[in-house]
């Protein structure tokens, strides 16, 4: 124990002599650990995130919307073809009620700016055309008023249902909402609900956005040429599967699909949607670790650079330390921790980094704070790995030192 705190002591000393190497050195480190934690958490975060909000949505939900995909010409026509109101419609009549319900609904536009007296919103709010089935499907509740009514839909209600940011960005005087009249682009509508609040996925606000009855959104915005997205909720989990086959086999003879020919719409569960934008998380994941890796082996070789300068500075010092009773083990013991001593130091720095910069991401996307323990350990442990491996040649070089030919040496 005594020779071990000693080599450290010197190794410490060693550190400090070589400070602007070191510096140098410890931060290609930090670089490498901080790219590999900073991201991996900032993705765990995400897929937690994620995990909640379509968890939100429940495990007895699927969505019907068109195919859009990259096919020859002759085919491109039919496959690509968009849903319309009346195809969303035949399918609510039909489908059977007792296993569930169906909602429609479009957007109308990602960039409307909403007024209230003199105070307005900036021209980023979401207009979503919906039925009174809209909330249910999609996992919206209110904290405040109603829903959108059957009623609203079909006599086309000039009234809407509005996020919290539009609520704060509008009503900053502290004011129910309720019972207000806003503008919603240029028509005029009165607040009969507010939506609990659902904070951020993705750089996506669930709060600034607003929900009009689908009729008036038709009768409005004259969206009749964009696709009609539609959702299912199923009563019982247990009858999903049969109520997926139900609505292909509708939807394909409302769509008129050929016998023996692909489905021109798709239909995905909840949690599939969340499973797929995770997948392409895992493949940011790969990106990342291959990325600090390659950081990671620069400063590998760097740091075995830095230790061979240092044998090579400190051969006397080792002849001098091998003439007075320092046996090879020492010496080398010495060199190896000094190396892992560095990768450490570089390896605690990318790590503090990589928490601070992946949970500034996770804060943005709307996810919470997180410590990724595993990350913590993967990183101390790869950093010790380097600095074993990049130490271990200098330090076997200052061990097979000859005393006599290390105190001659100038």
């Amino acid at each position: 124990m005594k020779v071990s705190t000693e080599n450290i002591k010197l190794a410490f000393r060693s550190v400090k002599s070589q400070k602007l190497r070191t510096i140098l050195t410890v931060l290609i480190i930090a670089i490498g650990i901080m790219a590999l934690v900073g991201i991996l958490t900032a993705i765990d975060a995400i897929k937690g995130k994620l995990r909640d909000d379509f968890a939100t949505m429940g495990s007895n939900t699927f969505s019907i919307t068109h195919r859009n995909l990259r096919l020859t010409r002759a085919d491109k026509r039919e496959i690509n073809r968009k849903i319309t109101y009346r195809e969303a419609m035949d399918l609510k009549d039909r489908f059977n009620e007792n296993i569930g319900f169906v909602s429609i609904s479009q957007v109308a536009t990602g960039a409307a700016t909403l007024k209230y007296k003199s105070e307005k919103t900036n021209p980023n709010v979401r207009v979503i055309g919906g039925d009174e089935n809209y909330l249910l499907t999609t996992g919206y509740k209110t904290s405040s008023g109603r829903n959108i009514t059957k009623t609203d839909v079909q006599l086309a209600n000039n009234v809407v249902v509005i996020g919290a940011d539009v609520v704060s960005n509008l009503f900053k005087k502290g004011e129910n909402p309720v019972g207000e009249e806003i503008r919603v682009g240029a028509g005029i509508y009165k607040v009969v609900g507010v939506l609990e609040s659902k904070g951020n996925s993705m750089g996506f606000s669930g709060d600034n956005q607003c929900i009009i009855p689908l009729s008036n959104l038709r009768l409005n915005y004259g969206l009749d040429q964009g696709s009609y997205n539609v959702n299912v909720m199923v009563y019982n989990t247990e009858n999903l599967e049969p109520a997926i086959s139900e609505a292909t086999g509708l939807f394909r003879i409302i769509r008129k699909d050929p016998p023996g020919k692909d489905n021109t719409f798709s239909i995905r569960k909840s949690d599939q949607i969340a499973s797929f934008v995770i997948e392409q998380l895992s493949l940011i994941s790969v990106i990342a670790t291959a990325i600090g890796l390659i950081t990671l082996l620069g400063a590998a070789i760097g740091l075995m650079n830095i230790m061979l300068v240092s044998v090579k500075e400190r051969t006397r010092e080792i002849g001098t330390r091998k003439a007075i009773g320092a046996t090879a083990q020492l010496i080398r013991n010495q060199f190896l921790i000094e190396s892992i001593l560095i990768g450490q130091l570089g390896g605690l720095l990318g790590i503090v980094l990589g928490i601070i910069i992946g949970n500034l991401i996770s804060n943005v996307v709307g996810g919470g704070f997180i410590v990724p323990w595993l990350w913590i350990g993967g990183g101390i442990a790869l950093c010790f790995f380097v600095g074993v491996a990049s130490g271990y040649y200098p330090a076997k070089q200052a061990a097979a030192l000859d005393p006599i030919d290390a105190l001659r040496y100038e």
